[in-house]
C-alpha cells in the first residue's frame, strides 16, 4: 500500500510539473490521473489497490464512531435509572480472528458494547472472556455486533 500511495503522488507531482502553471488544481487532478493509471495496472502490485483499504478503513471508523454513541447513550440510561436492575455473568465468544492487531481491536470494539468488557482472552487467541452486565441482553448485543465487528476488521487487516 505505501508504495502506492507513493506511485501516486509521484504521478500528480510529474501532472502538475509537465503543466503550464503550477497550482494545487493540478496537483489534484494530477492525483486523480494517477488513481485512474493505478486502478488499471493494480493487477500488477501485490497488494490490493490502496483505495479499497483506506475505504474499509473509514467504514471501520464509521462503525466504531456509531457504537461510540450508542454505548455512550445506554450508559447514560443505565445512570439515570433510579433502581438498579442488573444481571452480572461471565461468558464466552469464540473467533476465528487471528494476530494480535485484530484480536486488540476486536476486545476495544467490544469494550464499547453496553454492559460489556473484555476480561481475558485465551493465548491462543481464538476464545474471548466477556463479563456482561444484563446477562441474556449483553451476551445478544455483543455475539450479534461481534459479527460485524469482525467483518470489518478482517476488511482492514486482510486482502
Amino acid at each position: 500500500m505505501p508504495v502506492q500511495v507513493l506511485l501516486n503522488i509521484f504521478i500528480a507531482y510529474l501532472w502538475m510539473f509537465l503543466q503550464e502553471d503550477m497550482s494545487i488544481l493540478n496537483f489534484f487532478s494530477g492525483y486523480f490521473v494517477g488513481l485512474f493509471i493505478l486502478l488499471c495496472i493494480r493487477r500488477f502490485f501485490k497488494k490490493p489497490f490502496y483505495l479499497f483499504t483506506l475505504a474499509a478503513i473509514g467504514k471501520l471508523f464509521v462503525l466504531f464512531i456509531h457504537e461510540l454513541n450508542t454505548s455512550a447513550m445506554m450508559v447514560m440510561k443505565h445512570v439515570l435509572r433510579p433502581k438498579i436492575d442488573v444481571k452480572p455473568g461471565i461468558f464466552k465468544v469464540e473467533t476465528d480472528l487471528e494476530g494480535d492487531l485484530e484480536i486488540t481491536l476486536l476486545s476495544l470494539l467490544i469494550c464499547l458494547t453496553p454492559g460489556s468488557v473484555v476480561m481475558e482472552v485465551t493465548p491462543d487467541s481464538k476464545v474471548l472472556y466477556i463479563h456482561g452486565l444484563n446477562m441474556p441482553e449483553s451476551r445478544d448485543s455483543v455475539l450479534k455486533s461481534k459479527s460485524v465487528f469482525e467483518k470489518a476488521i478482517k476488511d482492514v487487516t486482510r486482502k
